[in-house]
Protein backbone atom coordinates (compact mmCIF):
# COMPACT_ATOMS: atom_id res chain seq x y z
CA UNK A 1 0.00 0.00 0.00
CA UNK A 2 1.54 3.37 -0.95
CA UNK A 3 1.14 6.25 1.22
CA UNK A 4 -0.74 9.37 -0.46
CA UNK A 5 1.95 12.07 -1.52
CA UNK A 6 2.12 15.13 0.67
CA UNK A 7 -0.25 18.50 -0.42
CA UNK A 8 1.76 21.08 -2.00
CA UNK A 9 1.48 24.14 0.31
CA UNK A 10 0.14 27.07 -1.35
CA UNK A 11 1.32 30.16 0.16
CA UNK A 12 -1.30 32.92 0.79
CA UNK A 13 -1.11 36.77 -0.74
CA UNK A 14 -0.63 39.65 1.99
CA UNK A 15 -0.41 43.12 1.40
CA UNK A 16 1.90 45.16 3.14
CA UNK A 17 1.04 48.88 4.67
CA UNK A 18 1.14 51.54 1.90
CA UNK A 19 4.37 52.80 2.59
CA UNK A 20 4.44 56.33 0.91
CA UNK A 21 2.76 59.72 1.90
CA UNK A 22 -0.33 59.25 -0.66
CA UNK A 23 -3.65 61.68 -0.01
CA UNK A 24 -5.82 60.82 2.40
CA UNK A 25 -8.87 60.08 0.16
CA UNK A 26 -6.24 58.08 -2.47
CA UNK A 27 -5.17 56.25 0.80
CA UNK A 28 -8.99 54.86 1.60
CA UNK A 29 -10.00 54.55 -1.88
CA UNK A 30 -7.21 52.14 -2.60
CA UNK A 31 -8.21 50.12 0.36
CA UNK A 32 -11.91 49.91 -0.21
CA UNK A 33 -10.41 48.43 -3.62
CA UNK A 34 -8.52 45.96 -1.86
CA UNK A 35 -11.48 45.11 0.45
CA UNK A 36 -14.19 44.14 -2.66
CA UNK A 37 -11.41 42.85 -5.28
CA UNK A 38 -7.97 41.63 -4.09
CA UNK A 39 -7.90 38.30 -3.21
CA UNK A 40 -5.46 38.62 0.18
CA UNK A 41 -5.82 36.97 2.81
CA UNK A 42 -4.09 39.46 5.30
CA UNK A 43 -3.98 42.95 4.88
CA UNK A 44 -1.36 45.54 6.88
CA UNK A 45 -2.57 48.91 8.08
CA UNK A 46 -0.73 51.50 9.48
CA UNK A 47 2.35 54.43 9.26
CA UNK A 48 5.77 52.62 9.22
CA UNK A 49 7.60 55.83 8.06
CA UNK A 50 6.61 59.27 9.65
CA UNK A 51 4.48 59.32 12.73
CA UNK A 52 3.67 62.95 11.53
CA UNK A 53 1.29 61.43 8.64
CA UNK A 54 -0.65 59.22 10.25
CA UNK A 55 -3.67 61.33 11.36
CA UNK A 56 -3.68 62.32 8.20
CA UNK A 57 -5.90 58.71 7.62
CA UNK A 58 -7.73 58.39 10.98
CA UNK A 59 -10.92 59.89 9.49
CA UNK A 60 -10.97 57.55 6.87
CA UNK A 61 -9.51 54.40 9.36
CA UNK A 62 -12.74 53.15 10.87
CA UNK A 63 -14.50 53.02 7.38
CA UNK A 64 -11.41 51.07 5.82
CA UNK A 65 -10.87 48.64 8.61
CA UNK A 66 -14.55 47.36 8.72
CA UNK A 67 -14.82 47.49 4.64
CA UNK A 68 -11.67 45.06 4.82
CA UNK A 69 -13.15 43.13 7.36
CA UNK A 70 -16.37 42.65 5.31
CA UNK A 71 -14.42 41.62 2.42
CA UNK A 72 -12.77 38.55 4.59
CA UNK A 73 -9.71 39.98 4.87
CA UNK A 74 -7.52 39.28 8.07
CA UNK A 75 -6.60 43.37 9.59
CA UNK A 76 -3.23 43.90 11.03
CA UNK A 77 -1.94 46.81 12.45
CA UNK A 78 1.86 47.64 11.68
CA UNK A 79 3.96 49.55 13.62
CA UNK A 80 6.16 52.83 12.85
CA UNK A 81 9.66 51.25 11.93
CA UNK A 82 11.66 53.59 13.63
CA UNK A 83 11.24 55.33 17.27
CA UNK A 84 13.10 58.38 17.93
CA UNK A 85 10.38 60.74 19.46
CA UNK A 86 7.53 61.26 21.77
CA UNK A 87 5.18 61.70 19.14
CA UNK A 88 6.46 57.96 17.40
CA UNK A 89 6.26 56.25 21.36
CA UNK A 90 2.73 57.44 21.85
CA UNK A 91 1.94 56.37 17.94
CA UNK A 92 3.41 52.93 18.86
CA UNK A 93 2.38 52.09 22.62
CA UNK A 94 -1.34 53.08 20.29
CA UNK A 95 -1.09 50.66 17.79
CA UNK A 96 0.61 48.20 20.49
CA UNK A 97 -3.07 48.81 22.58
CA UNK A 98 -5.44 47.94 19.39
CA UNK A 99 -8.05 45.53 20.90
CA UNK A 100 -9.03 42.85 18.90
CA UNK A 101 -6.35 43.15 16.25
CA UNK A 102 -3.10 41.54 15.77
CA UNK A 103 0.03 43.75 15.47
CA UNK A 104 3.00 43.66 13.47
CA UNK A 105 6.43 44.65 14.90
CA UNK A 106 8.90 46.72 12.94
CA UNK A 107 10.77 48.08 15.94
CA UNK A 108 11.96 46.44 18.83
CA UNK A 109 10.52 48.94 20.96
CA UNK A 110 6.81 47.65 20.18
CA UNK A 111 7.70 44.39 21.31
CA UNK A 112 7.74 45.17 25.30
CA UNK A 113 4.07 46.27 24.81
CA UNK A 114 2.96 43.36 22.75
CA UNK A 115 5.37 40.90 24.60
CA UNK A 116 2.42 38.84 26.23
CA UNK A 117 0.21 38.46 23.21
CA UNK A 118 0.78 36.73 20.17
CA UNK A 119 2.13 39.17 17.26
CA UNK A 120 3.64 39.50 13.88
CA UNK A 121 7.32 40.31 13.54
CA UNK A 122 7.82 42.90 10.53
CA UNK A 123 10.47 42.89 7.79
CA UNK A 124 12.12 45.93 9.51
CA UNK A 125 13.68 43.67 12.08
CA UNK A 126 16.15 41.81 11.28
CA UNK A 127 15.58 37.85 11.70
CA UNK A 128 18.40 36.30 9.55
CA UNK A 129 19.30 33.37 11.29
CA UNK A 130 17.93 30.35 13.40
CA UNK A 131 18.66 31.22 16.64
CA UNK A 132 17.09 35.21 16.41
CA UNK A 133 13.47 33.16 14.62
CA UNK A 134 13.70 30.87 18.04
CA UNK A 135 14.00 33.80 19.93
CA UNK A 136 10.76 35.78 18.73
CA UNK A 137 8.84 32.43 18.12
CA UNK A 138 9.79 31.65 22.03
CA UNK A 139 8.41 35.45 22.73
CA UNK A 140 5.13 35.28 21.29
CA UNK A 141 5.50 36.03 17.69
CA UNK A 142 3.50 33.81 15.61
CA UNK A 143 4.32 34.98 12.08
CA UNK A 144 7.40 36.27 10.81
CA UNK A 145 7.91 38.71 7.72
CA UNK A 146 11.56 37.82 6.14
CA UNK A 147 13.89 40.52 5.83
CA UNK A 148 13.38 41.32 1.56
CA UNK A 149 17.22 40.97 1.03
CA UNK A 150 17.46 37.06 2.52
CA UNK A 151 18.69 34.96 -0.42
CA UNK A 152 16.46 31.46 -1.16
CA UNK A 153 19.65 29.55 1.01
CA UNK A 154 18.11 31.44 4.10
CA UNK A 155 14.91 31.23 3.46
CA UNK A 156 14.88 27.66 3.11
CA UNK A 157 16.93 27.37 6.40
CA UNK A 158 14.76 29.36 8.08
CA UNK A 159 11.74 27.68 6.47
CA UNK A 160 12.02 24.57 7.67
CA UNK A 161 13.11 25.51 10.99
CA UNK A 162 9.91 27.40 11.16
CA UNK A 163 7.67 24.41 10.00
CA UNK A 164 9.23 22.56 13.21
CA UNK A 165 8.64 24.74 15.79
CA UNK A 166 5.27 25.68 14.19
CA UNK A 167 5.23 29.59 13.30
CA UNK A 168 4.75 31.19 9.60
CA UNK A 169 6.99 33.13 8.12
CA UNK A 170 5.93 35.68 5.27
CA UNK A 171 8.41 36.79 2.20
CA UNK A 172 8.02 39.80 0.19
CA UNK A 173 7.40 39.38 -3.72
CA UNK A 174 6.89 42.12 -5.55
CA UNK A 175 7.66 46.14 -4.42
CA UNK A 176 10.37 47.98 -3.47
CA UNK A 177 12.56 46.80 -1.07
CA UNK A 178 12.92 48.55 2.34
CA UNK A 179 17.51 49.46 2.53
CA UNK A 180 17.90 51.89 4.67
CA UNK A 181 16.43 54.37 7.84
CA UNK A 182 17.92 56.96 9.31
CA UNK A 183 16.78 59.64 11.91
CA UNK A 184 16.57 62.72 9.39
CA UNK A 185 14.22 62.94 6.21
CA UNK A 186 15.77 62.67 2.91
CA UNK A 187 12.75 64.32 1.63
CA UNK A 188 12.70 67.62 3.80
CA UNK A 189 16.33 68.05 3.07
CA UNK A 190 16.01 68.05 -0.51
CA UNK A 191 13.52 70.35 -0.55
CA UNK A 192 15.50 72.58 1.85
CA UNK A 193 13.55 72.00 4.93
CA UNK A 194 13.84 70.73 8.38
CA UNK A 195 12.20 67.59 9.77
CA UNK A 196 9.80 69.23 12.08
CA UNK A 197 8.80 72.06 9.50
CA UNK A 198 8.60 70.00 5.92
CA UNK A 199 4.63 70.78 5.41
CA UNK A 200 4.38 67.06 3.83
CA UNK A 201 6.47 67.81 1.30
CA UNK A 202 6.95 63.68 0.68
CA UNK A 203 3.36 63.94 -0.81
CA UNK A 204 4.74 64.68 -4.46
CA UNK A 205 6.05 61.65 -4.79
CA UNK A 206 3.36 58.85 -4.81
CA UNK A 207 6.30 55.93 -4.95
CA UNK A 208 9.01 57.69 -3.87
CA UNK A 209 11.90 60.46 -4.82
CA UNK A 210 14.46 58.62 -7.33
CA UNK A 211 17.60 59.56 -6.40
CA UNK A 212 20.56 59.51 -9.66
CA UNK A 213 24.03 59.10 -9.58
CA UNK A 214 26.46 62.14 -10.77
CA UNK A 215 25.60 60.28 -14.39
CA UNK A 216 22.68 60.86 -14.03
CA UNK A 217 21.25 57.45 -14.06
CA UNK A 218 18.65 55.97 -11.15
CA UNK A 219 19.59 53.86 -8.32
CA UNK A 220 18.16 54.45 -5.10
CA UNK A 221 14.40 55.90 -4.32
CA UNK A 222 13.61 58.24 -0.94
CA UNK A 223 10.57 57.80 0.77
CA UNK A 224 11.05 60.38 3.91
CA UNK A 225 13.29 58.94 6.30
CA UNK A 226 13.83 55.41 4.29
CA UNK A 227 16.15 54.40 1.67
CA UNK A 228 14.61 51.81 -1.06
CA UNK A 229 15.42 50.36 -4.31
CA UNK A 230 15.02 51.90 -7.19
CA UNK A 231 14.09 48.73 -8.99
CA UNK A 232 10.67 46.69 -8.09
CA UNK A 233 11.24 43.30 -6.35
CA UNK A 234 9.24 40.85 -9.05
CA UNK A 235 9.58 36.84 -7.55
CA UNK A 236 6.80 36.13 -9.92
CA UNK A 237 9.05 33.32 -11.47
CA UNK A 238 10.49 32.01 -8.30
CA UNK A 239 6.88 31.17 -6.51
CA UNK A 240 7.27 27.42 -6.60
CA UNK A 241 10.38 27.45 -4.99
CA UNK A 242 9.47 29.54 -2.16
CA UNK A 243 6.25 27.28 -1.63
CA UNK A 244 8.86 24.41 -1.50
CA UNK A 245 10.79 26.40 1.42
CA UNK A 246 7.09 26.08 3.12
CA UNK A 247 6.98 29.79 3.45
CA UNK A 248 3.15 30.48 4.45
CA UNK A 249 2.53 33.81 3.43
CA UNK A 250 3.96 36.01 0.54
CA UNK A 251 3.57 39.82 0.74
CA UNK A 252 3.19 42.25 -1.92
CA UNK A 253 3.87 45.63 -1.39
CA UNK A 254 1.64 48.46 -2.47
CA UNK A 255 2.87 50.61 -5.41
CA UNK A 256 0.66 53.89 -6.50
CA UNK A 257 -0.23 51.79 -9.61
CA UNK A 258 -0.36 48.13 -10.80
CA UNK A 259 -0.80 46.54 -7.74
CA UNK A 260 -4.27 45.41 -7.61
CA UNK A 261 -2.76 44.01 -11.23
CA UNK A 262 0.65 42.35 -9.23
CA UNK A 263 -2.24 40.88 -6.30
CA UNK A 264 -4.13 39.37 -9.50
CA UNK A 265 -1.22 37.46 -11.11
CA UNK A 266 0.64 36.26 -8.47
CA UNK A 267 -2.58 35.10 -7.24
CA UNK A 268 -3.57 33.43 -10.77
CA UNK A 269 0.20 31.61 -11.16
CA UNK A 270 -0.88 30.21 -7.35
CA UNK A 271 -3.74 28.97 -8.81
CA UNK A 272 -2.46 27.89 -12.29
CA UNK A 273 -4.45 29.64 -14.15
CA UNK A 274 -1.45 31.81 -15.56
CA UNK A 275 2.07 30.68 -16.15
CA UNK A 276 4.87 32.07 -15.31
CA UNK A 277 5.50 34.10 -19.08
CA UNK A 278 1.96 35.32 -19.09
CA UNK A 279 2.23 36.48 -15.53
CA UNK A 280 5.54 38.37 -16.14
CA UNK A 281 3.95 40.17 -19.27
CA UNK A 282 0.72 41.33 -17.71
CA UNK A 283 3.61 42.90 -14.38
CA UNK A 284 5.25 44.35 -17.19
CA UNK A 285 1.88 46.64 -18.52
CA UNK A 286 0.74 47.99 -15.08
CA UNK A 287 4.24 48.35 -12.83
CA UNK A 288 5.60 51.76 -11.74
CA UNK A 289 7.82 53.32 -14.76
CA UNK A 290 11.10 51.18 -12.86
CA UNK A 291 13.11 48.10 -13.47
CA UNK A 292 12.27 44.47 -12.16
CA UNK A 293 14.83 42.68 -9.94
CA UNK A 294 15.33 39.87 -8.11
CA UNK A 295 18.78 40.06 -7.45
CA UNK A 296 18.90 39.32 -3.38
CA UNK A 297 16.82 36.05 -3.59
CA UNK A 298 19.96 34.71 -6.17
CA UNK A 299 22.58 36.19 -3.83
CA UNK A 300 23.44 38.37 -6.09
CA UNK A 301 23.40 42.56 -5.92
CA UNK A 302 19.92 43.35 -5.15
CA UNK A 303 19.30 45.37 -8.35
CA UNK A 304 19.83 42.83 -10.51
CA UNK A 305 17.73 40.71 -12.81
CA UNK A 306 18.41 36.75 -12.88
CA UNK A 307 16.43 35.35 -15.56
CA UNK A 308 15.93 34.15 -19.22
CA UNK A 309 15.40 37.45 -20.20
CA UNK A 310 15.91 41.23 -18.65
CA UNK A 311 13.16 43.33 -18.22
CA UNK A 312 13.92 46.78 -18.57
Amino acid sequence: MTSSPTPKLIPKLTLGPVLYNWSAETWRDFYLRIADEAPVERVYLGEVICSKRAPLFDPHLEQVVTRLGNGGKDVVFSTLSETTSNIDRKLMEKIAASDGFDVEANDASALFHIKDRPHTIGPHINVYNEESLKFFATNGATNICLPPEMPASGIAALGKLASEIGIDLEVQVYGRIGLALSARCYHARAWERTKDSCKFICDVDSDGMDLHTLEGKPFLTINGIQTQSYTCLNLISELDEIASYGIERLRISPQSTGTLEAIDAFDAVLGNRLDIEEAKAKLEETRIDAPFSNGFYHQKPGYEWIGSKSID
